[in-house]
């Protein structure tokens, strides 16, 4: 029988949660983002909300 013996130093533990962590947050921005488009596809702006040419050149002067 053959035994492997494997190291794991506190940096190794550390680098393991540190990958989950960005794991977890990176998914839930996908699904976020993703639901952001979906809602908006369904959702209609609501008519106050239209910006006028003035002020679409006033921000981008800015």
């Amino acid at each position: 029988m053959r035994y492997t013996y494997l190291y794991l130093d506190p940096g190794s533990g550390t680098y393991l949660i540190q990958v989950i962590i960005a794991a977890v947050l990176g998914g839930m921005m996908f699904f976020k983002n993703g639901w952001i488009k979906i809602k908006s596809f369904f959702i209609k702006p609501k008519p106050g909300n239209d910006l006028k040419e003035e002020d679409v050149e006033e921000k981008e002067s800015l």
